[in-house]
């Protein structure tokens, strides 16, 4: 081992490139990442004069409205964490399990929340069943139904988070070795044994991270709690209202450090979990084909309750599309362009169309090869400081959106370095909190391949840029282009990270329909809504046909997808 470490010191001193790219890796993550969670935990214990001070914990701490928020905030992680785990799953296990014609459109409805900003079925669900929804005024005739507060809340978080846990799930049972579940059946054990006895068993640490994983993103969620909470507040959404409503700059950063802590307080467990996934028998491909469960009890059942669900989602999502086209939204639901001349007539509204465009044109490519560079260090090279990079880098998967953008404008509003009212400071924030995704996905391929490959390379001469660039990358390209349709994806939707970076000089689309949602112009809302969908829907395949050209199948970008 010592000898191996001496090797490889030895080799950084004759290739300089490659410790420079090292040093230049690790001084970003710890500008990027740790430095603004830094100034965020700092700024918590100063007074206004710049003074060591405990008076903003002192004043959260006696506020009750902080503690209903930080419970609130608790309870409906948990809720939404479990409610997503159980419909993901259903879900997971109607396309793996069941017999279903219907199991594309079971794809497509976990597609839809991923590809949209999150706080589309809130904005649908105000118009479907508010006080002057389609359904509820309109057709029902109910004229002061509340939908705002913590029933519909948890019921839209649900249908946003789910998909996430259903993704998840499904890697999970299409690797389960169905052997065992034949062995307990050939003993006599009945389905609904079998089910409890083995399969929830064997998948219950993956439901576990699933769970985790969910309640990280109800909790770190700030547009539909904002959106649909009414009096139900929550941290995140208390830290914009502190930071920016109230001016209350020191009373934000101390709720930003507590939700932080909780969020990777769970991260950690979420972790421990995940290192221990060989409790779970994920050891490749079964030893042979899954046969589909074909009793019609359960065939009616799990059906009839995906499509239920898949109903819903689709109905809010063709409900903002047609919400573009009414003349005036409650009132007269007759289909006109009007909303859609005006809404572009918007220089804003116009500027933040190729706003966002841009930045996420540029967030895709930097955040992809930045990812695949770390995944290629802390796989391939052994270095002081490695771990570190890993663990950095991962940070953005457990720290809240709000906590990023506050701890951005603490760290670069001031010299000597200032950001703020950029398209850089943008760019990269939203390359930070994308980074874990792929360089997970990196690790994961990298792991796949034999070193030996590159370890020729190397023996001929070539340096580990070159290694890197001829052979390492084309390797994982799978991984690389996963990273890049994520980044977009995520750039384009993203509101949490970039409430509070927008500026007149760069706004971002989500930010831009939030405004039209918060004035009560959902008309305009819902067509800068669907304008998104589509420009991702069309980026998204054309990329897609990028991996088809290169001799990737679109079934084999997903499943690196869901990794």
């Amino acid at each position: 081992m010592q000898k191996a470490e001496k090797t490889e010191g030895r080799r950084f001193f004759q290739d300089p490139i490659l410790l420079l790219i090292i040093i230049a890796v690790i001084a970003v993550l710890l500008m990027f990442i740790a430095y603004p969670l830094f100034c965020i935990l700092k700024g918590s214990f100063t007074d206004s004069a710049g003074k060591l001070s405990f008076s903003s914990y002192t004043a959260i701490f006696k506020d009750s409205g902080f503690k209903t928020a930080f419970w609130n905030t608790i309870r409906l992680g948990t809720v939404v964490g479990f409610t997503s785990t159980v419909v993901g799953f259903l879900f997971a296990y109607t396309k793996q399990c069941v017999k279903s014609p219907f199991k594309k459109l079971y794809g497509v409805i976990e597609i839809l929340p991923i590809i949209s900003p999150p706080f589309v079925l809130a904005f649908a669900a105000i118009t479907l069943l508010g006080r002057r929804g389609l359904i509820t005024y309109s057709l029902l005739g109910i004229k002061n139904f509340n939908i705002y507060g913590y029933t519909v809340l948890v019921i839209v978080q649900t249908l946003v988070f789910f998909p996430i846990a259903a993704m998840t799930l499904d890697g999970l049972l299409e690797n389960f070795d169905v052997s065992m579940e034949e062995a307990a059946r050939n003993l006599g054990a009945s389905r609904l044994r079998v089910f409890f006895t083995v399969q929830i068993p064997m998948l219950a640490s993956g439901l576990a991270n699933v769970f985790l994983l969910s309640f990280i993103e109800s909790v770190t969620d700030f547009s539909n709690p904002m959106i649909l909470g009414g009096g139900y507040k929550t941290l995140a959404s208390q830290i914009y209202i502190q930071a920016i409503g109230n001016y209350n700059q020191s009373a934000g950063t101390a709720i930003a450090t507590i939700l932080l802590l909780v969020t990777v307080a769970v991260f950690v467990v979420q972790k421990a979990i995940l290192d221990k996934r060989s409790y779970v028998t994920l050891t490749g491909k079964a030893s042979r084909v899954r046969e589909m469960i074909d009793d019609k009890g359960i065939m009616i059942t799990t059906n009839a309750l995906c499509l239920l669900i898949s109903a819903i989602v689709l109905l809010f999502y063709v409900f903002v599309i047609l919400s573009s086209f009414f003349k005036t939204w409650g009132a007269n639901y007759t289909l006109v362009l009007d909303n859609w001349k005006f809404a572009l007539g918007l220089s804003k509204n116009v500027k933040s169309i190729f706003d966002t465009l841009g930045i996420s044109l540029l967030v895709a490519p930097i955040g992809g090869v930045l990812a695949m560079v770390v995944a290629f260090l802390v796989v391939r090279k052994r270095f002081v400081g490695r771990r570190l990079v890993e663990y950095v880098s991962m940070l953005g998967m457990a720290v809240p959106g709000t906590v990023f953008g506050l701890g951005y404008i603490l760290a670069y509003n001031t010299p000597p370095i200032v950001l703020t009212n950029t398209m850089w400071i943008l760019v990269i924030v939203l390359v930070m909190t994308r980074l874990p995704v792929g360089v997970r996905s990196g690790m994961s391929a990298l792991r796949q391949i034999d070193p030996s490959i590159e370890e020729a390379a190397a023996d001929l001469g070539a340096h580990s840029t070159k290694v890197f660039g001829t052979v390492t990358l084309p390797l994982i390209r799978p991984a690389f282009y996963t990273g890049l349709v994520f980044s977009f994806i995520k750039s384009m939707t993203a509101i949490s990270a970039v409430i509070f970076l927008v500026s007149a000089n760069y706004n971002l689309l989500t930010v831009r329909v939030m405004q039209h949602v918060d004035k009560g112009q959902f008309g305009y809302a819902s067509v800068l809504s669907t304008l998104l969908m589509i420009v991702v829907f069309i980026i998204v395949g054309i990329m897609n046909l990028i991996l088809n050209h290169l001799g990737r199948s679109s079934g084999e970008k997903v499943d690196r997808f869901k990794q």
